[in-house]
């Protein structure tokens, strides 16, 4: 199942838009769909990441030493 969503463009970027899908008989539909399925995943990782640092350094949340972990799993030598 899909959803629809609609979302509002700078005027250059949809002229550019437009274009591309004119000259690539293809819809502009395609290429929004296209650029966020391509991109979504990179966002993800980037926020995700930056909220991770931002609490680590807030001090919520410890850090770990390499020696800790295997010590704690049972990694050891």
């Amino acid at each position: 199942m899909s959803k629809q969503a609609a979302i509002r463009l700078e005027d250059d970027i949809y002229t550019r838009l437009q274009a591309l899908a004119s000259k690539t008989g293809r819809t502009a539909t395609f290429y929004m769909r296209e650029a966020i399925e391509t991109h979504l995943e990179e966002l993800e990782d980037t926020y995700l990441a930056e909220q991770t640092i931002k609490q680590v350094n807030s001090g919520k949340h410890r850090t770990y030493s390499l020696n800790e972990v295997e010590r704690e799993l049972g990694l050891e030598n």
